[in-house]
């Protein structure tokens, strides 16, 4: 997605070796045009599929996930819970996931009513690296015996283990960006 590479040159900063901050337009700032194409994108990505429900993890992929449902059928979008919390029952399925960024694990958490057996489930995040998110996401969803039907991404760390690890387990992955490195500060592109 041309629009999105050209704001991530224009705009993103590698701050350590493996790390692209895109704070300004992507997950703090939310820039609503920019979502709406990249929504228009991932829904276009996956428009062959048959998707009940989008699934993600708080808090940088639920506007995604929304912009992205409105592009396809307006499906519910369900997100996973990273903290406890006394609203959400004790009837959940969850996954322990470690966030390379904050490196930190949090057992993320969906609460049983949200899915059905056999349900079509399309997982939306921001940021593909080491593929633990999308992975304890798909847990859920093989947890509640639903169907992970394809996992869409906005940026790829192409360089990392993530895509590896998602297509041996079998599932179908888009990326709208994918980094192949990062040199001298700046982001080159696959």
């Amino acid at each position: 997605m041309e629009l999105l590479k050209k704001r991530i040159l224009e705009e993103g900063e590698v701050i350590e070796p493996n790390i692209l901050k895109v704070d300004r337009f992507l997950n703090h700032q939310i820039d609503v045009a920019l979502y709406v194409e990249i929504g228009k994108e991932l829904a276009n990505r996956f428009k062959d599929k048959k998707i009940d429900k989008i699934l993600t993890v708080e808090a940088s992929g639920i506007a995604l996930a929304c912009f992205c449902s409105n592009a396809l059928n307006q499906q519910p979008v369900v997100y996973a819970k990273k903290d406890d919390s006394k609203i959400i029952s004790e009837n959940t399925y969850s996954h322990p996931v470690h966030s390379f960024t904050k490196n930190k694990t949090s057992n993320i958490r969906v609460d049983k009513k949200f899915f059905s057996e056999d349900e079509n489930i399309l997982i939306i995040d921001d940021f593909l690296a080491n593929g633990q998110a999308s992975l304890g996401l798909a847990s859920i969803v093989n947890q509640a015996k639903a169907n992970v039907v394809g996992i869409g991404i906005v940026v790829e760390k192409g360089f990392q283990q993530g895509r590896s690890l998602l297509e041996k387990e079998g599932y179908k992955v888009e990326s709208l960006a994918i980094i192949d490195h990062f040199e001298n500060g700046k982001v080159i592109f696959r």
